[in-house]
């Protein structure tokens, strides 16, 4: 049961994604061709060009693509929720920071990820983007030699599935369902290689990224029959290594 588990045990993400570069003949040949290849059932025998469908679809790709944001959330006290995000144009910094962070404060086995098709997505895509970069695994993000029931993921839209495998519904659905008001009022997920690239716009990528873990959230509460929650807004955009660290040791370590 859901409910059992609480909420200091877990922490909220979602990633935003984009191609790895936006010009298609930055592209080696090799690449070009394994792309080709890869995406040539969902082109329909090259009804769409492979360059076209490398600009709508590479960045859902982790072979193809790079994780700009990573934004995670939690639950204080049942009162509030914290939103706190590693984003950027240096990916490999920011998978380090987001590493270093789990493995500093979410190193424990009952501690939990929870992310909206993030079994699908966003945990086999982080963890690919890291052995990648050649950073290490960390144990939360590992299922090899584990058993079902020590892997330590949730996800909502396996919580919603009861058992029907074959349906997909997308979390701005779910929020709907659930009268949960949506914070997201600027881009969606398909602008957002659009937003990275044309407009040199990180910071408008990270703030949707944080309203859908807000969203997450309180889908996730709702789930367990509880009352949605508001963000807990920070005063000072600035960041305090200080503040994070006493933050993380109260959070984290009960």
């Amino acid at each position: 049961m859901i409910q059992r588990i609480p909420y200091s045990k877990i922490l909220f993400l979602d990633i935003e994604t984009v191609p790895q570069t936006d010009d298609w003949n930055l592209l080696s040949e090799r690449t070009q061709a394994l792309w080709e290849k890869k995406t040539a059932y969902q082109r329909n025998n090259n009804e769409i060009s492979p360059e076209e469908f490398y600009h709508e679809r590479a960045g859902i790709m982790a072979e193809f693509g790079k994780i700009v944001c990573i934004s995670v959330g939690i639950v204080v006290k049942d009162s509030f929720i914290h939103i706190k995000s590693f984003y950027g144009h240096d990916e490999k910094k920011l998978l380090e920071d987001f590493n270093s962070m789990l493995i500093e404060n979410f190193f424990k086995p009952d501690h939990i990820l929870c992310a909206h098709n993030g079994k699908e997505f966003d945990f086999p895509y982080i963890a690919r983007r890291m052995m990648i970069n050649q950073i290490e695994i960390p144990a939360i993000l590992q299922l090899f030699g584990k058993k079902p029931w020590e892997v330590q993921h949730l996800d909502t839209m396996e919580l919603w599935k009861f058992g029907d495998y074959k349906n997909f519904t997308s979390l701005d659905l779910l929020a709907n369902v659930f009268e949960i008001p949506t914070p997201k009022d600027d881009i969606d997920g398909s602008q957002v290689a659009r937003v990275y690239y044309d407009e040199n716009n990180v910071e408008r990528i990270k703030d949707y990224c944080e309203k859908d873990v807000v969203t997450l959230i309180n889908v996730f509460r709702k789930m367990r029959y509880d009352q949605p929650l508001q963000r807990k807004e920070n005063k000072k955009k600035q960041k305090n290594p200080l503040i994070e660290r006493i933050f993380y040791s109260i959070f984290f370590n009960d």
